[in-house]
């Protein structure tokens, strides 16, 4: 089994220039609260979380309105593409310490794998209970 086949597909992207709002929107439009970030040639360049929303805008500027996408996405992104393995993905997932990860094909997002999706596989809930445990450690 392939990523491709239990990814989310069609996953709404926030541009760097997008103010909090918009993406706040977005996630609220689209039920998540993970979006990735693209630069203006439309490659990933960051992700930002509902919890980054909260933590570091609102928490720590005293005037969010100003802010952009940029101003608080996550640069330091893992990645995975659609080839890999659901075992690779959680893997890679418990290294990392998150929980879900955008799927990318010549750095453009062609999806977001996260650890629900991965669960819901067949013969991978040991694999994905295992990698839960590790991204709660010490968090």
């Amino acid at each position: 089994m392939k990523i491709r086949e239990i990814m989310t597909k069609n996953v709404c992207c926030a541009s760097e220039y997008d103010t909090l709002k918009a993406v706040a929107s977005y996630m609220k439009h689209n039920n998540t609260g993970f979006i990735p970030v693209n630069n203006s040639e439309g490659n990933l360049s960051g992700i930002i979380t509902d919890r980054d929303i909260v933590i570091r805008a609102i928490a720590e500027n005293p005037d969010i309105n100003s802010l952009h996408a940029s101003d608080i996405m996550s640069r330091d992104i893992v990645t995975l593409s659609p080839d890999h393995s659901p075992i690779e993905a959680s893997r890679l997932m418990s290294r990392a310490k998150v929980r879900r990860l955008p799927v990318t094909e010549k750095n453009k997002v062609v999806g977001v794998i996260s650890l629900g999706d991965l669960s819901r596989s067949e013969n991978f809930f040991s694999e994905t209970a295992s990698a839960l445990c590790d991204i709660c450690e010490n968090n």
